[in-house]
């Protein structure tokens, strides 16, 4: 996790039992499959900004991957292809040896320390994508989750939708979609808790053929956003 407090793989190892490693791993299996690859072509190159475990960049079809984290673990996603830089989100680009389609972050800015660190994130973002490339956020949102958003030692920023609107228009960007509850908060959540009496793939994909139960459930914000043809940043 780029940008965090440091100690990530101590963090890491204590925060999901082993059941719920495999409830997360269970989810993205289905998320990646039945919505995110939908967004995705094959033919395109994909960044996964803290990439983490690699749960989403293992998964997903693409032409070219890469994971940025700053975390030693994450080298193991080389085993699977995936081109590994451990650099910090606020200056990732410099590191990339191309420009991408898609940048997709999960869990992620509510990590960095400030949001002036958040901006130069999203700042670099423009950097790093094509003219019409994406940032695809997957992002727990304070609104919907409460007091609960302080539980994590390494949570600093707290967003809603609506700060992560401003925050990314402001950086260059024009939202395309904006889901303000989307999925529950953790593994450890309506998900988790469910998918100990049911099989997490088939709950997780009827949650997701079942969008008017989200308002009930969604504590976690969806954003797609588009790099301007006629950015600012170069």
């Amino acid at each position: 996790m780029s940008e965090g407090i440091g100690r990530e793989e101590e963090i890491y190892t204590s925060r999901f039992s082993t059941d719920q490693d495999k409830a997360r791993e269970d989810t993205w299996d289905v998320l990646v499959t039945d919505y995110f690859q939908k967004l995705i072509t094959q033919d395109q190159v994909v960044c996964d900004l803290g990439a983490g475990d690699g749960l989403f960049i293992t998964k997903i079809k693409c032409k070219k991957r890469y994971a940025v984290d700053l975390s030693p673990h994450v080298k193991k996603l080389e085993e699977k292809g995936i081109t590994v830089l451990l650099v910090p989100g606020t200056n990732f680009s410099s590191a990339l040896p191309e420009l991408v389609d898609v940048i997709f972050m999960s869990n992620f800015l509510e990590h960095m320390p400030d949001k002036s660190t958040l901006l130069k994130v999203l700042d670099d973002c423009l950097r790093a994508l094509k003219p019409g490339g994406r940032v695809i956020i997957l992002q727990p949102n304070i609104r919907y989750v409460g007091p609960a958003y302080w539980d994590y030692i390494d949570h600093h920023v707290a967003l809603t939708e609506h700060s992560l609107r401003e925050a990314l228009e402001i950086s260059g960007f024009t939202i395309t979609k904006m889901v303000p509850q989307f999925l529950p908060y953790t593994a450890k959540s309506t998900i988790g808790v469910i998918s100990s009496m049911l099989p997490t793939k088939s709950l997780v994909r009827a949650y997701l053929n079942m969008p008017f139960v989200w308002k009930f459930f969604g504590a976690q914000t969806l954003v797609i956003a588009t790099k301007s043809k006629e950015s600012k940043i170069s």
